[in-house]
Formats: structure tokens, C-alpha cells, sequence
């Protein structure tokens, strides 16, 4: 199920990033306000983690996601989608953040919005050394505006849906959301 949503999840990035360009341009009014899109990069992790429900199920999914966007051709190329698989990957899967969030059993879109905490120092790094402070602020609390929605509320969505439908059954997750149901 993991390898499933990672290759998926891969793919769906690679088209997110053929028009990732355009769509961040309508948000150029504030700078730094593009980040709103930047959720669209960070499910993968959240969604095997709320599904799978296994140790280092968020990690491998991100990061082969990433993998799998470099090679369809992705204009950050392979340092640009595999890195930021690993660094957004282990969020998810970190104790730490699921105890500070008070998400214990992984089963809380909650921690779709830990995946850009752990990513923006390496973003900062690779990309916006040479930004205004401004404009690092807005794009941070942006970025987790948007992983909030899209890798946690969303997903955490797309994960009941799917659970109604009986295919994750044979799975804890499955189980759980059945007997809340």
C-alpha cells in the first residue's frame, strides 16, 4: 500500500510541478504568498502515515514520491525532489512531533502541517538564502497554512473516503475508521 500511494503520489507531484509555475503566479501580489500551493508537495507522507500506519511509512513514501518525480522529469530536478522527500518524509514520522501535536497513533491529518517546519531550514538553504526576512516569514507561515489543509485536513478526508469504501480493511486503519463510522 505504501509503494501504491508513493508511485501515485510521485506522479501526481510531477504534475503539480508542470503547473506549479503558473499557479504560484497568481499569488505573487504578497510576496512570499505562493507557498499556498506548496501543500500540493507534502501529502504523500501524511497520507501513508494515516493509512499504513507503520514506522517509517511517511518517510518512504515521500521520499520515493520524490524519487519518482525526478525521474519523469522534474524541472527541480533530482537533488530538488529527492532531498525534500527525505527532509518532508520524516516529519510524518517523527515521535516527537506526533507527541508535541498530541497524534499518537498517526491516525490525525493533524500532522500534514509538520511537514513544512521540517523542510523550510532546507529550503531556506537551497533556495532563499538571499530573500528578505519578510518574505521567508510569509512563505513559511504560508507553507504551513497549506500542509495544514492539503496534507492534513485533506488527506485525513481522502482517507475516510477511501476507508468507506471497504478497501483498507485488512488494515488497522481501516478497522479504526470502520468502527468510527
Amino acid at each position: 500500500m505504501t509503494a501504491v500511494i508513493a508511485v501515485a503520489s510521485g506522479v501526481i507531484f510531477w504534475g503539480v510541478g508542470l503547473i506549479s509555475e503558473p499557479l504560484s503566479a497568481l499569488f505573487q501580489f504578497v510576496p512570499g504568498m505562493s507557498a499556498l500551493t506548496w501543500g500540493l508537495f507534502y501529502f504523500a507522507g501524511p497520507l501513508a502515515a494515516v493509512i499504513v500506519r507503520k514506522p517509517g511509512a511517511a518517510l518512504f513514501a515521500e521520499l520515493i514520491a520524490g524519487i519518482v518525480e525526478a525521474f519523469l522529469g522534474s524541472h527541480w530536478g533530482g537533488l530538488g525532489t529527492i532531498l525534500p522527500g527525505l527532509i518532508q518524509g520524516l516529519a510524518p514520522n517523527s515521535s516527537s512531533w506526533r507527541r508535541l501535536q498530541g497524534v499518537e497513533s498517526g491516525d490525525d491529518g493533524s500532522v500534514g502541517c509538520g511537514c513544512r517546519p521540517s523542510g523550510m531550514a532546507l529550503s531556506w538553504v537551497m533556495d532563499y538564502q538571499g530573500y528578505a526576512a519578510g518574505f521567508i516569514i510569509v512563505s513559511f507561515v504560508c507553507s504551513i497554512v497549506s500542509g495544514a489543509i492539503i496534507a492534513g485536513a485533506l488527506m485525513w478526508l481522502l482517507f475516510r473516503m477511501i476507508a468507506r469504501t471497504g478497501t483498507l480493511a485488512s488494515l488497522a486503519s481501516g478497522h479504526d475508521a470502520g468502527s468510527r463510522a
